[in-house]
Order: C-alpha cells, then structure tokens, then sequence
C-alpha cells in the first residue's frame, strides 16, 4: 500500500545512517551493504484509523561506486559520483515503487471502505534529484539534504504522478549511535486522486458512503524520525538496532473523502527491527 513508502522510508533512514557516516569518513569509495528487516505499524489503507503490522525489508549501501536504498517496496539508486568537495554531494538516479494501498480488502477492517472492493497493485517509476552537504551543524559528519523525487504509475492503475520534495538531517551522536529526522509532502495527480479517494455511485450503493469524485493536489505533509544503534562492532560494522516513527497528515480532496471520513486525517506510523551492516 502506498502508506508503506513513509513507513519504509523511516526504516531506510535508519538503515541509511551507518553508510552515511561511512560514506563521509576519509574512504569514500569503500564499499559497504547494510541489510535488514524491521516490522512497521501502518494504517489498513491511506486515510484508515485502523492500523496493522507489516514487514518493512530495507538495504542500502554503495557497490562500485553506485548508492542504492531499498526501502520496503521502493528502491532507488544513486547514480552520482561524489566530484563537488566541501562536503557538497549532488544526488540523482532512477526509483520504483510498488504501491499496494486497497490491494486486499482482507487486510481493511472498515467494512464500508472494504465494499469498495480491491484496487489493482500499482506500479510507480521515476527519478529523483537533490543535493547534499556535510559538516552543517554538528560536526564534520552530519548532513543535510535536499530532493525532489517523482513517480509514474506505468500500469495503468491510476495512470498518473506524485511529486515528492523531501529535506533530511542526520547527525552521529557517538560512532555506535546516529539519528536523522525528516520532513516531505506528496502532491498527486487526478488518476491517484480519483482512484483511490473517490466514492463512485455504484460504490456509494455497495458501501453506503457518499458519492464523491476526488482532484488531484497536494495530497499530504508528513515528518519523521529514525534512529540506529551498534549493538555488536560499530554503526559501520556488526548488528544494528534500527527504528523510527512517522506521522503524515492528508490535505484537500483527499482528506475530505469519505474515505477518509469513515478514517481519519492523521497518519501514524512506527518501525522497528535489526540490521546487519558489512
């Protein structure tokens, strides 16, 4: 489901940490992989007050010079060489997502929302750019960053995009300890409005809700925080406790759906798990 992308995002930050810190020490070209698999509380679909345990897997690293994260069911590449200095990185490659959201009604207790009946699973392909500095606030090694990401349903689901601005800040607090806090906003087109916020009138028969038809806009805010601890070696080698929480609060058409409105605005989202880095 689509919900799962922030809370796979939170997880990924965690996950993310340790091969920052690596990726800013005095080797840049090193290789490293960190993998693991955290378990999220997300809600049943976007805009449900009803929540649910889902696995959120996560790995990322750089290979060859070539960064990579795969956050749940989004990944993405990095395809950038680090060629700035100063700490300046420029950030750019190509990123999928699958999005899941109403893809089974079993997984939806609402029973309105569930008599709308099951969405086909989207597939979402695009690129992202953004840039990066070290050494902003709190030593050599934090960092602050800032992109702009943009995603196409390809399989005629929702046929439309989502834009993403997003701005990040990690921070080590010691080399077994680092958090990172975020912030970023969705804004969705017509089809992704449509598909999953309105209420048609068959619909509003089989769920006794409101006809409704949705516009695109900007769809939400949101914010999170994640975190990482070393609990064998340190961030850049051994076990890793990773975890995070996210809350993400649905704007215009789509927070005045019915859908939402047997639901609700706010969006709450928890990880937690381990990972291993190498």
């Amino acid at each position: 489901m689509r919900i799962l992308i922030l809370a796979g995002a939170i997880a990924c930050t965690a996950f993310a940490l340790p091969a920052c810190a690596q990726s800013e020490g005095d080797d840049r070209n090193e290789d490293l992989v960190i993998v693991g698999l955290a378990a999220s509380l997300v809600p049943d679909y976007e805009g449900s007050s009803d929540y649910r345990i889902a696995p959120a897997p996560g790995a990322v690293g750089q290979v060859g010079g070539i960064g990579f994260q795969l956050a749940a069911n989004r990944l993405s590449l990095d395809l950038m060489p680090d060629i700035l200095g100063s700490g300046w990185k420029i950030q750019a490659g190509p990123m999928a997502a699958v999005n899941f959201n109403r893809s089974s009604v079993k997984s939806i207790d609402n029973a309105q929302v569930a008599a709308l009946g099951k969405i086909d699973t989207a597939v979402e392909v695009g690129g992202y750019i953004g840039i990066a500095k070290s050494g902003v606030v709190t030593s050599d090694y934090d960092r602050l960053s800032v992109t702009l990401s943009y995603r196409h349903d390809v399989s005629g689901v929702h046929d439309s995009g989502v834009w993403t601005p997003t701005v990040s800040y990690l921070t080590p607090l010691s080399r077994k300890a680092l958090v990172s806090i975020f912030v970023s906003a969705d804004r969705a087109g017509d089809g992704y409005a449509d598909t999953y916020f309105s209420v048609t009138p068959a619909g509003a028969v089989a769920s006794g809700l409101p006809v409704y038809d949705a516009e695109g806009g900007w769809k939400n805010w949101g914010a999170g925080l994640g975190g990482a601890y070393a609990l064998t070696g340190d961030l850049t080698g051994g076990l890793l406790l990773v975890g995070g929480v996210g809350y993400r609060r649905l704007l215009g058409d789509f927070a005045d759906s019915p859908v939402v409105g047997v639901g609700s605005r706010d969006q709450w989202l928890g990880v937690a798990g381990l990972a291993y880095s190498f």
